[in-house]
């Protein structure tokens, strides 16, 4: 708090107005009288439930459980969006590459007409994928997510990752995928600046077609130049995070310069077992630490592991398509960890990373598109 404290000596007269819900405030010993005013008014996004959310750049409150969407078969996703609503989630971590935003609009269309919610109360988030990168596709890129998520507009919308590839009409083939060859190995790029990119999100950000904009996937160097010409800062940064890949000073970084952070893979290498790429048996969730952490709470390593999450400050969107484990992933929100606990997960840190395009581009496509160190 001190390093980012703004520090500032009073003279008789002056005044200042604070938003208590972005900054926080505080005063140091003085002598002499002081008038204080309060104000309260609704804001302008209210998180219906008790459950923890973060206040990000734009004053927005984001929650801090959401349901990811990725893997979620298209013929399950609706009534699976509309069980979470259902139970209690708010963020719907959506994009246009997981192929099912026809069927996540239609759950939240049903949910909407149901009464379960109202459309202020929920944040949907969208990506812009690899193949829409320059300026001029940015724009029709996010009217295709709206259009089939029946919004008309979205909470947050992010670059998907730092990757240009050539652009593939959405008439010829949608999603587009890695290749702009599907029968043929290798990825085609696409020489797009990342400002280009990023510039594009702002422009959304002024037609008021987005609440807020973000960057998926890349780290403190990337992060640091962004800022420096970003006019709109990003609100979240998400990455692949869990208790094999704590990323701690990148989550630090972010957090000293005003970003929420939202982590995904949350459980670690279930998310990548169906795709070859891991074991059930190199899971976070057998270490004995986690379990016995999860004994002492009567609660499972998966809920121990959720809360370990956001008890450090990061947002969450576990995928599942069991009502079952949707309302279990949820109820880690009524579990509190020691500071002792959390230590004891977070030195579980291997810097092991799963979702890596340096690794699987090379296997699936033999690119080598390496974006991390």
């Amino acid at each position: 708090m001190k390093e980012n404290a703004s520090v500032y000596k009073w003279e008789a007269g002056q005044f200042v107005i604070v938003d208590n819900s972005v900054a926080y405030h505080s005063r140091q010993p003085f002598k002499g009288p002081r008038r204080v005013f309060a104000a309260i008014a609704d804001g302008t996004k209210q998180i219906d439930l008790d459950q923890p959310s973060v206040t990000v750049t734009s004053g927005d409150r984001m929650p801090m459980m959401g349901l990811g969407l990725w893997k979620i078969p298209n013929e399950k996703c609706e009534q699976v969006v509309y069980d979470a609503i259902k139970v209690g989630y708010r963020l719907l971590d959506s994009a246009s590459d997981y192929g099912n935003e026809l069927e996540v609009g239609k759950g939240i269309q049903k949910a909407l007409q149901d009464g379960l919610v109202t459309r202020d109360q929920l944040w949907v988030t969208s990506k812009l994928w690899n193949t829409d990168h320059r300026k001029e596709h940015v724009k029709a890129a996010c009217l295709k997510s709206l259009q089939d998520l029946g919004l008309t507009y979205l909470d947050l919308y992010m670059i998907h990752f730092p990757i240009a590839l050539k652009h593939i009409p959405h008439s010829s083939r949608y999603p587009a995928g890695w290749n702009y060859h599907p029968d043929k190995a290798g990825m085609e790029e696409d020489p797009v600046p990342y400002s280009e990119t990023y510039a594009a999100l702002e422009e959304l950000v002024k037609e008021g077609l987005v609440r807020n904009i973000g960057v998926c996937n890349i780290g403190v160097a990337m992060l640091r130049e962004l800022l420096s010409y970003a006019s709109v800062k990003p609100a979240v940064l998400q990455i692949e995070g869990h208790p094999y890949l704590v990323q701690e000073k990148l989550v630090q970084f972010a957090r000293s310069k005003g970003i929420a952070v939202t982590c995904f893979s949350n459980l670690g290498a279930g998310s990548y077992v169906q795709l070859g790429m891991a074991t059930v048996e190199e899971s976070c969730l057998n270490e004995a630490g986690v379990r016995e952490i999860a004994a002492k709470h009567s609660c499972t390593p998966a809920q121990a592991v959720l809360r370990w999450a956001i008890q450090r400050g990061t947002a969450v969107i576990p995928k599942t398509t069991s009502i079952e484990r949707l309302q279990e992933n949820f109820d880690s929100l009524k579990i509190n960890l020691t500071d002792d606990e959390m230590t004891t997960i977070s030195k579980l840190d291997k810097n092991h990373r799963y979702n890596d395009p340096g690794v699987f581009c090379k296997l699936a496509f033999g690119t080598f598109y390496p974006i991390y160190e």
